[in-house]
């Protein structure tokens, strides 16, 4: 799984978040919600160091943004594309398939 997380985005955890070098973003799938591909489930974050366990991850600024191989029922099939959304004032998140 490739994870790419755009400028606006990266700022919006930084600023927002007051993330570091150092820090972790972990992405994995969460009950209720939406996504472009899932009814009933949607994309959660915390803060929190990666392990050894790792499905995808890119770091960024020092920051590592990961998912981990225990969410892969969410992400399975598909690279993860996190943007900021201008209206909502929050991150996005897409789902593009695998080639």
């Amino acid at each position: 799984m490739n994870i790419k997380i755009t400028d606006k985005a990266v700022s919006w955890f930084e600023n927002e978040m007051g993330l570091e070098p150092g820090d972790g973003v972990h992405f994995f799938g969460k009950v209720y919600g939406k996504t472009e591909i899932h009814e009933g489930f949607s994309v959660g974050m915390r803060i929190e160091k990666p392990d050894s366990n790792l499905l995808g991850k890119v770091k960024i600024n020092g920051i590592t943004y990961f998912a981990s191989k225990e969410d892969d029922w969410f992400f399975s099939r598909y690279d993860l594309v996190v943007d900021y959304d201008d209206k909502k004032e929050e991150p996005i998140y897409h789902f593009n398939a695998k080639e």
